[in-house]
């Protein structure tokens, strides 16, 4: 930002500060300037490729920064609905489009910190924000002078020559102020906002109760006897987490984060203790203790369905999915149906697998869901004589990333490299930059790879800064990357499972999707739910094409490339175990829809019996638990993926059927295909119907039958 521009927005936000304290203007002024000066959210960044400059932030900077933000977001607002000027594209769409700026600076930068490096003082600052952000969107969303002149151009769109993108901009906007209540009378505009305020404080407590529960539970061994059967690497992290606190200094601790918990579910010998920690595990967040999150589900869902109710559907799903490709539950519950039978029948035959191999054993047990981990390991090293452990020292982080880095050059044409000294959030957090195949900037991004205490859980990617344009130029996006992957451990550098590799693929192509947009507005930046994930997905399919293990896949001691025969057993146990993982995902998927389509939320809802009937009614058995249980549901309780988290079958049946399009070439590597998926969705963003772009990719729509077949259930 301009120092004239700086000091013109100071002039106007703090004329604005002083009357509504009803102070005169100079006293204030003088302090207001100054506090504005000293937050590095109101000056120039002067860092590498302007990202965040993080080695100045300091938290008190936020809440004052989100003040000042959203004060100057309303002025932003004012000057449209004040304008004596009959509105028009540019003087309210565009203007509207364009405001808010510093209010998503501030926001992104905090949002992206608190999920990936919270702290109790962050945690605190969000609590606060809750309310004040949800009363600020809406103060937005239910303004009448603003929403008239929406109205308005949206009313005569036929009559005037816009261009595709304007378009779709004046028909997103329009849609989004409807969906946001500007339809209501006076009465229900005051119960939506009260929804909303309370609404997003369930979700944000739901998450930081999952946050103090991961972190709460550690499974301390001091007994050697105890570890029989773990790997060495992580038995070495495990000694490091126990080192690094005095009251277990010399034994072992593992914890709930999954680099820990899952190897220990898949190698211990000690049943009893696989069964700690699992029932742990699985019991997050359901503990009767301040923690706990099922009165918090109870109050959400039944305050997600009134406000659907208010907006006048039948369900909160169908209020969800109007904006999304599914377009209604009857077409989630479908593709589920399809998936579900041959998964479920998989899941059972190899649940008597496991049983026959622990009875050859001589076993006298029944197998339970801490033992099914355990002993698909030891089928699958029986049946496929292939052992994870032997393949992790293939996949060295640094040679993943650089295959990774491989795969997008030769597709795109793009590089990478890192950025030396630039300001970074944690230790080890390191960016790169993306340049285009003639050498321009497409954009930078973090990547933050190893678990901590204030790190939520799983994967993601995110943003500091979306794609936009300014002044007509393009403005590259600062991306993140965020994992929770196995970190270093003694003399050894940090080696992948598979499941890792494939996940470090997956958020690789959410990145590469942020990095190629190209859109004019932010308000058609987005894309549906259910088309997010066909981006990431389509990019896990190279990660274990031969081909690209042959570039990555290099012993960390040796440099040996992975033998032929060692990728030959990846291939042929590819499809091992896909009746567990997809009847996990499928069973929580089931149970997000359930929470959002039944009538019974409103009737004194009982968390667990709910979710209990809801997996008998498609007959979960109960050695598998749902991949989610509802009390650790980040991904719909939070609101990230509510009523959604169909959307990674939903977007399987997309890239399966994409990635056939480079298979129908002759080379998975086609530059044609290529650059046609670039052109016709990684750039679009949101500027079109996500169907109508599949189609202009392939042709033709999408069929199930790729899906199937790759999951091995057909």
């Amino acid at each position: 930002m301009k120092k004239h521009l700086l000091f013109a927005i100071i002039l106007c936000m703090t004329s604005a500060y002083a009357n509504s304290q009803n102070a005169s203007t100079s006293p204030v002024a003088a302090a207001f300037v100054e506090e504005l000066l000293d937050n590095p959210f109101l000056q120039e960044w002067t860092t590498p490729f302007e990202v965040p400059p993080f080695d100045k932030i300091r938290n008190e900077h936020y809440l004052p920064a989100f003040e000042k933000a959203m004060q100057q977001h309303n002025l932003e607002i004012d000057a449209i609905t004040n304008s004596e000027k009959a509105p028009d594209f540019e003087n309210t769409m565009a203007a509207f489009d364009h405001s808010g700026k510093l209010l998503e600076k501030v926001s992104s930068v905090f949002f992206g910190i608190n999920g990936a490096n919270t702290s109790k003082e962050l945690q605190d600052i969000a609590r606060r924000l809750s309310p004040m952000l949800s009363k600020h969107n809406d103060d937005i969303n239910l303004n009448p002078k603003l929403f008239e002149r929406i109205k308005a151009i949206y009313g005569s769109r036929q009559n005037v020559k816009y261009d595709p993108q304007q378009l779709r901009l004046i028909e997103e906007t329009y849609k989004d102020f409807i969906r946001g209540g500007a339809g209501l009378d006076s009465a229900g505009k005051s119960q939506l906002r009260e929804l909303n305020k309370e609404i997003s404080m369930l979700q944000l407590t739901f998450g930081q109760n999952l946050l103090a529960e991961n972190n709460s539970f550690r499974l301390v061994i001091d007994k050697p006897a105890d570890l029989a059967g773990l790997p060495k690497d992580l038995l070495a992290t495990a000694a490091e987490t126990a080192n690094a606190d005095s009251a277990t200094k010399g034994k072992w601790v593992f914890t709930l984060q999954n680099p820990s918990v899952m190897p220990f579910l898949q190698f211990a010998d000690n049943r009893s203790l696989r069964e700690k920690i699992f029932t742990a595990y699985i019991n997050r967040g359901n503990n009767d203790n301040s923690s706990d999150n099922k009165e918090i589900i109870k109050k959400l869902v039944l305050l997600r369905e009134q406000k659907a109710r208010l907006m006048g559907y039948e369900n909160f799903a169908s209020f969800t999915l109007e904006n999304r490709m599914a377009k209604k539950p009857a077409n989630v519950y479908d593709l589920l149906n399809q998936v579900w039978t041959p998964a479920i029948a998989m899941a059972k035959k190899e649940r008597e697998s496991l049983q026959q191999m622990i009875t050859a054993n001589g076993g006298n047990i029944v197998l339970e869901g801490w033992d099914w981990r355990y002993y698909s390991e030891k089928v699958r090293k029986a049946r496929f004589d292939l052992d994870e452990e032997a393949v992790k020292p293939y996949f060295k982080l640094e040679n993943v990333r650089d295959g990774i880095f491989y795969v997008a050059n030769k597709l795109y044409g793009i590089t990478f490299e890192e950025v030396p000294d630039a300001p970074t959030y944690y230790p080890g957090v390191k960016l790169y930059s993306c340049k285009d195949n003639d050498g321009s900037l497409l954009g930078v991004f973090y990547m933050d790879f190893h678990p901590r205490a204030g790190k939520r859980g799983g994967a993601w990617c995110g943003s500091f800064r979306s794609q936009s344009y300014e002044d007509g130029k393009r403005v590259p996006p600062v991306m993140t990357i965020v994992c929770n992957f196995s970190a270093p451990a003694a003399d050894k550098p940090a080696l992948l499972t598979a499941d890792e590799v494939e996940t470090f693929f997956h958020e690789f192509g959410h990145n590469l999707a942020g990095l190629f947009r190209n859109v004019k507005y932010q308000g058609i930046g987005g894309v549906p739910r259910d088309f997010v994930e066909l981006p990431s997905q389509i990019n896990e399919h190279w990660a274990f094409e031969p081909e690209v293990l042959k570039v990555y896949a290099k012993h960390y001691l040796t440099g040996e490339i992975i033998p032929k025969a060692l990728v030959e057993k990846i291939v042929k146990s590819g499809k091992y175990g896909e009746g567990f993982k997809t009847t996990e995902y499928l069973a929580a998927c089931y149970l997000d829809m359930d929470y959002h389509t039944s009538a019974e939320v409103s009737k004194g809802l009982d968390v667990i019996k709910f979710e209990t009937a809801s997996m008998d009614k498609i007959g979960l058995i109960t050695q598998i638990p749902p991949r989610y249980r509802s009390t650790y549901f980040q991904h719909t309780m939070t609101g990230g993926y509510t009523a959604g988290y169909y959307s990674y079958i939903w977007a399987e049946v997309l890239d399966a059927d994409a990635f056939q399009a480079f298979k129908e070439t002759g080379n998975i590597f086609d530059q044609a295909t290529a650059k046609k998926f670039r052109t016709d969705i990684l750039e679009k963003g949101g500027s079109k119907d996500a169907m109508e772009m599949y189609l202009d990719f392939r042709g033709k729509k999408p069929s199930i039958n790729p899906l199937l077949e790759n999951r091995g259930l057909k």
